[in-house]
């Protein structure tokens, strides 16, 4: 009897230690944050975010060209890509209409992609905009939309939400922080454990302040200037968003989402402008930072569209980038320390 219950005590004692282990809703990775606020964790373990811009993930039809692009990006030493929920390219590839309702195929090539990535151990980032049709164009709208995302994605732990990109730009895409509180409630209310923020520039302690306090953010995604000088810049402009966290008593990571990229405007960045910039921002104490790239904005036509656009007439990822993004990509890794969060 003493050997049987000694069995029993030790079977449970090992099932909690798998069960504390492994993430919840059979979910390979678990996204969180550090107990200092400094950092994102990956299954408890402090990492740092080195991410690829991947915003048309749902034009792409071929799972097989899906599942070659994430291997390469798990093979070049990326661990992130950032996908938007609300697309249009040149067709409608959003995964919810704007009153929040389901759409197919769309939503089902989201959960594929962030459970291909899941497998992978990529963390996603899912990106919802304010903006006029097909987008959500006002808060009723939006609050639908990020409900049901929130729902549909809620077995899946490797993902955060940017409820609201560039919120705080004037036109379409604005909403204020109070609105976004409301966003970002209206996920934890279903997901209390989803990290969310909203991306756009805090330019006051005050700012940055209500990012945190009032829109309830979990961390700050500011995107930074896409001029000559950028790269030289970044160091001090995350240094000082740190500094305004210490006045202010708070700290929460720092995340450079989408930082310049190529045939955006007249800078033009090298590789090496992309290396000293990656490297710029982990020194300093950002929690991450991505290899943005898109469409090209001095052809009529946008080629190459990168991953802005994924059709099979436009082909995947790795087949659009120009030879600089090409280095860029595969050597970024060893140019910048990787997802460790020293610097090389």
């Amino acid at each position: 009897m003493a050997d049987r219950s000694l069995l029993t005590l030790f079977c449970t004692t090992l099932l909690g230690i798998v069960c504390c282990a492994c993430p919840p809703s059979g979910s390979a990775l678990d996204l969180g944050i550090t107990s200092d606020g400094q950092y994102f964790t990956v299954n408890k373990k402090p990492v740092f975010l080195l991410g690829v811009s991947y915003y048309g993930g749902l034009s792409v039809q071929d799972p097989g060209a899906l599942r070659t692009d994430l291997d390469d990006i798990l093979r070049a030493g990326f661990n992130w890509i950032r996908v938007w929920a609300t697309w249009n390219p040149e067709e409608n590839v959003s995964a919810v209409n704007p009153d929040g309702t389901v759409r197919e195929p769309y939503m089902s090539r989201l959960k594929s992609l962030i459970r291909e990535c899941d497998s992978r151990g990529i963390i996603v980032d899912v990106t919802v905009s304010r903006g006029n049709h097909p987008f959500p164009s006002n808060q009723s709208e939006h609050i639908s939309c990020m409900r049901t995302l929130a729902r549909e994605l809620r077995p899946f732990r490797n993902l955060y939400f940017d409820v609201s990109n560039e919120r705080d730009v004037g036109d379409a895409r604005y909403v204020s922080l109070s609105e976004v509180r409301q966003l970002v409630l209206a996920v934890k209310n279903i997901d209390p454990k989803r990290l969310c923020t909203a991306s756009g520039r805090p330019g006051s302690p005050k700012d940055l302040a209500e990012y945190v306090k009032v829109a309830r953010c979990d961390f700050i995604a500011p995107h930074l200037e896409r001029v000559r000088d950028a790269p030289s810049r970044t160091e001090q402009v995350v240094a000082e968003f740190i500094d305004w966290m210490k006045t202010l008593g708070i700290r929460v990571p720092i995340h450079l989402q989408e930082p310049f990229r190529r045939d955006y405007n007249e800078f033009q960045p090298d590789a090496e402008d992309f290396y000293a910039d990656a490297r710029a921002a982990k020194k300093a104490g950002a929690a991450g930072w991505c290899f943005h790239n898109g469409s090209n904005r001095h052809k009529k036509d946008g080629r190459p569209h990168r991953s802005f656009l994924m059709s099979e007439s436009e082909g995947r990822l790795l087949k659009q980038l120009d030879p600089v993004e090409l280095e860029v990509f595969w050597h970024l890794k060893e140019r910048v320390g990787g997802t460790e969060l020293i610097v090389k």
